[in-house]
């Protein structure tokens, strides 16, 4: 019976290269001379640092560049507030998501039933496997979740006949 995966994974590897290119620019940008403006990586866990909110959202948007020319989606990056570190400088801590998340898999799992493809979705763990007879049916199943589904970066793998 063909099948076919429901992922949202995102490379470390590809994160930790973005991260090394951003903490390089900033550190040859003029408007950055003497500031303590840098990004941390802990895993899937980015800590933004800068002197000023303003010089944070700059960070931010090169961060959001870097990733996407390394082919992550920045719809994955979930942004936190700002806090205060100490004296001046600030930090936002910035996660990204990886795997799909309970709500999401039952709002997929139900758009597919209430679709009336012939089709079987179950969830397993932080993916979506989606079972059918026919190939066509699919990849009909595919087009309908990546039309509804438009907020949430995901990757269609393992497709089995």
């Amino acid at each position: 019976m063909p099948s076919f995966d429901i992922v949202s994974e995102v490379d470390k590897q590809e994160v930790r290269n973005a991260v090394d290119q951003v903490n390089k620019e900033v550190s040859t940008r003029f408007d950055f001379k003497g500031s303590d403006a840098r990004v941390e990586q802990a895993d899937y866990v980015l800590s933004v640092f800068a002197d000023t909110e303003f010089q944070l959202d700059q960070v931010q948007d090169i961060l959001a560049q870097k990733l996407a020319k390394r082919g992550i989606d920045v719809k994955c990056l979930d942004i936190g507030a700002v806090e205060k570190v100490s004296g001046n400088k600030v930090k936002r801590t910035v996660k990204v998501r990886t795997g799909i998340e309970t709500e999401l898999a039952k709002k997929i799992v139900k758009l597919l039933k209430d679709s009336k493809l012939k089709v079987q979705a179950s969830i397993q763990g932080d993916s979506v496997r989606v079972s059918g007879a026919k190939r066509d049916t699919l990849q009909e199943a595919i087009a309908l979740v990546k039309k509804a589904v438009s907020d949430f970066p995901l990757q269609f793998q393992n497709f089995r006949e």
